[in-house]
């Protein structure tokens, strides 16, 4: 009588969260609406939808504050430092470029009798000009000498600098005898926010009132000055797009890319910097002087002169180049300015690409991107080992995509995304694992009560049991079962359709839920108590609540059927329960079928072992995992477990008090020793579900299996044509002693992964 009891108050088929609250009055329970939320379709379809949209929910909520956070934190210039270290280092992580054979540089060191004489720059002048240079730029300060280019033919053809007020340093005047056209500024702006390093060029700036009045750069005039002979023009029609040619040379904002709030005053682009040892062909001045230089190397081309000694003005710059072990610390300035001239011309003539970045929303809209991909790291990924591993890949690939788009010319956040995939993922994994804690404990305490009503029902039936032996006149305990019929709605709502199965314990009727739009198809569980008096239906009601609860946390899982309502109507139990439409699957397996292939196999196990890996993680044992209660779902194909009517909850491995003996609950054949023995553990699941593998390959069914004199484990193999790898998967599975079995089927999947690499 009692493991009928139990049949008749644990045999649950679990389905999805009720739609329905308890209300207990004096004339007992029934069914109040907890919501009106509309369920579109008479399947599970609709109910399948919900499930991805909460997980997709979650998704997108974690994902959204933590890139609401990172935004923030980066608003406020955070992250600033660390993006420009990486943008420094994409720069010298990419492949050296070749000289740009179109620029020639004149170099000058400490060495060469500085300062240099008036006659000695000119003498120098007249000796490149009789090589044919398209341009000439002199980067040296050379405001006292009135005949600078004396004894040059053309003075058109060379280009002088000064210098404005720029971070503490005078202005410097130009040339007397230069007019303003061939003069260009030499100032540039090293990024204040670390450690004074050059990353963006200066174009245009408005001159203030001093001596040095040009409005364009030294490398811009040397450029157009460069592209006069092939016809191609400037336009600043556009302000915030500087064109030449077809090549348009957008200015940077005070957000660009990674910058937050920086002084964009005048023109400034990105400097995109040629790396390379050698910008261009380098000569000193001595060699040109002395006539040591092939004039074809410099017939036509750009040539700059300028001094490399730090101690010589203008000096040098740290740039992002300054950190490797084979470049200088600082870059001489005759350098910098080939490279912003290199820039220009490259671009227009060669197509190079100009840096470009994504506006605020695009960057935005990236981070929040890699943070969803945390979150669904973490929501699929629950082992903390594999998440980590597999985040390290992922961050890896983030790294490898933002160098990839940098080769092309993107400057796309690296760091940002970076904290908000490890961020989000490791929020999501400790919340997920906070609320695993939070639901084992609750079914703990569930599972408390569930105990305490069972001893109070065993005490109340063996009184029950000696009263009728000593008084042969009382009625039997049991009652048969009042069958409903479809002229009742249950609960005001359901609408019986039809009987699915009936017995001792109750009826299973299909049912319309006639209070939402489509009435939707449902199951009906009609439990019948063992006895009517007032105070065995108290313990019995106790203990139907506490196992619905349990099984309203398990259906969770979008590979088990969700609780829909349970409620008491007329001294009688009810679960209402999705419908899974599909078919069970004993007709895939032998005798229904024919032998399964090895894949098949595989990937029916890995679908269940899902499901167990979620329900162990509760420490729930299912107890009788059966063909039978595994269904395939025509709409998705995805293999769906059901009656958890036989649920156990496992005591922890902590407990120092004596494990009680359940009920055997289980089929013969796919329950293992120890549960038919009272005493189920977590691998008795893996134990039945390694049985149902094994009917699968063999066609044999398991009872008729025979097992090892010696070991007590099931003879198989010489039925079966698999490979050794899966054969020694399903062996371990299905051995005699629980201990020797695989222990959770986190480890079951994890080998089966490695048959398929």
């Amino acid at each position: 009588m009692m493991n009928g009891l139990f049949q008749k108050l644990r045999t649950v088929l679990a389905i999805r969260k009720s739609p329905g609250q308890i209300i207990a009055d004096g004339k007992g329970t029934r069914l109040q609406p907890r919501f009106n939320q509309p369920l579109v379709g008479s399947d599970s379809a609709g109910i399948a939808d919900n499930k991805s949209k909460s997980w997709l929910l979650s998704i997108l909520l974690s994902s959204l504050g933590v890139t609401t956070f990172i935004w923030g934190v980066r608003e406020l210039k955070w992250l600033q430092s660390w993006e420009l270290k990486a943008y420094d280092q994409m720069l010298l992580s990419r492949q050296e470029e070749k000289p740009d054979e179109r620029i020639v540089l004149v170099t000058i060191d400490e060495g060469d009798k500085w300062p240099l004489s008036d006659e000695t720059v000119n003498k120098l002048l007249v000796k490149l000009e009789s090589y044919q240079p398209r341009v000439i730029g002199l980067d040296i300060y050379r405001p006292e000498q009135k005949n600078l280019a004396a004894g040059v033919k053309d003075k058109k053809n060379i280009i002088a600098i000064c210098l404005m007020d720029s971070l503490g340093k005078k202005d410097i005047l130009q040339p007397p005898n230069f007019d303003e056209e061939y003069v260009g500024f030499s100032n540039v702006i090293p990024d204040d926010q670390d450690n004074q390093i050059l990353r963006r060029a200066l174009l245009f700036a408005t001159p203030a009132k001093g001596k040095c009045t040009t409005k364009y750069s030294f490398a811009s005039v040397l450029a157009w000055n460069y592209f006069k002979k092939q016809n191609i023009e400037f336009n600043l029609k556009d302000t915030n797009n500087y064109k030449l040619g077809k090549t348009i040379f957008p200015a940077l904002s005070p957000n660009s890319g990674s910058y937050k709030g920086i002084d964009t005053g005048g023109y400034q682009i990105l400097l995109n910097y040629r790396n390379t040892r050698n910008i261009a062909q380098t000569f000193t001045f001595v060699e040109v002087l002395n006539g040591q230089v092939d004039s074809k190397l410099i017939k036509d081309r750009l040539v700059i002169i300028g001094t490399t000694a730090s101690t010589i003005p203008p000096g040098g710059f740290y740039t992002p180049y300054s950190s490797a072990s084979d470049q200088p610390s600082k870059m001489p300035a005759v350098f910098v300015h080939a490279h912003i001239a290199s820039q220009i011309i490259s671009a227009v003539l060669d197509g190079r690409p100009i840096i470009w970045y994504w506006s605020d929303w695009g960057e935005y809209l990236w981070v929040w991107g890699w943070a969803m991909v945390g979150s669904v790291l973490a929501l699929r990924l629950r082992h903390p080992l594999v998440l980590v591993v597999v985040s390290g890949v992922t961050l890896s690939g983030l790294v490898g995509l933002c160098f990839f788009i940098f080769l092309k010319g993107g400057w796309v956040p690296v760091v940002p995304p970076a904290l908000s995939l490890v961020i989000t993922g490791l929020g999501v994994m400790v919340y997920t694992v906070y609320r695993t804690q939070q639901r084992t404990k609750y079914i703990f305490l569930e599972v408390e009560k569930q105990q305490e009503a069972i001893e109070q029902l065993n005490l109340l039936l063996k009184e029950n049991s000696g009263i009728q032996d000593s008084h042969h006149h009382l009625s039997p305990i049991t009652n048969a079962p009042t069958r409903l019929t479809g002229d009742l709605l249950l609960g005001g709502r359901y609408k019986i359709d039809k009987v699915l199965a009936s017995g001792g314990f109750g009826c299973t009727y299909l049912a319309e839920d006639t209070q939402r739009p489509g009435n939707p198809i449902c199951v009906v569980k009609q439990l019948m108590p063992a006895r009517r008096d007032t105070k065995f239906l108290q313990v019995a009601r106790r203990l139907f609540n506490t196992e619905a609860e349990i099984l309203e946390v398990l259906g969770k899982h979008r590979q088990i059927p969700e609780l829909l309502a349970y409620f008491e109507d007329n001294q009688e139990f009810y679960l209402v329960q999705e419908y899974i439409e599909g078919h069970t699957l004993n007709e895939e397996l032998p005798p229904h079928s024919e032998v399964q292939k090895e894949s098949f196999v595989i990937d029916m196990l890995k679908q269940i072992l899902e499901v167990l890996a979620f329900v162990h993680e509760h420490r729930v044992i299912h107890r009788d995992i059966k063909p039978g209660n595994i269904i395939r779902s025509s709409v998705d194909n995805r293999l769906v477990l059901i009656d958890f009517g036989a649920v156990k909850m496992m005591q922890p491995p902590t407990s120092k008090e004596t494990e009680l003996v359940t009920v055997a609950i289980g089929t013969r054949g796919y329950a293992p020793p120890e549960q038919f023995a009272g005493h189920p553990r977590l691998s008795s699941d893996i134990y039945a579900l390694g049985m149902i593998a094994i009917q699968a390959v063999t066609g044999v069914m398991p009872h008729q299996l025979q097992p090892n004199e010696e070991t007590g484990t099931i003879m198989w193999r010489q039925w079966a044509e698999i490979s050794e790898e899966l054969a020694a998967i399903l062996d371990k599975m299905v051995l005699y002693h629980f201990s020797d079995r695989y222990q959770s089927a986190a480890a079951v999947l994890q080998d089966l992964k490695l048959i398929q690499e």
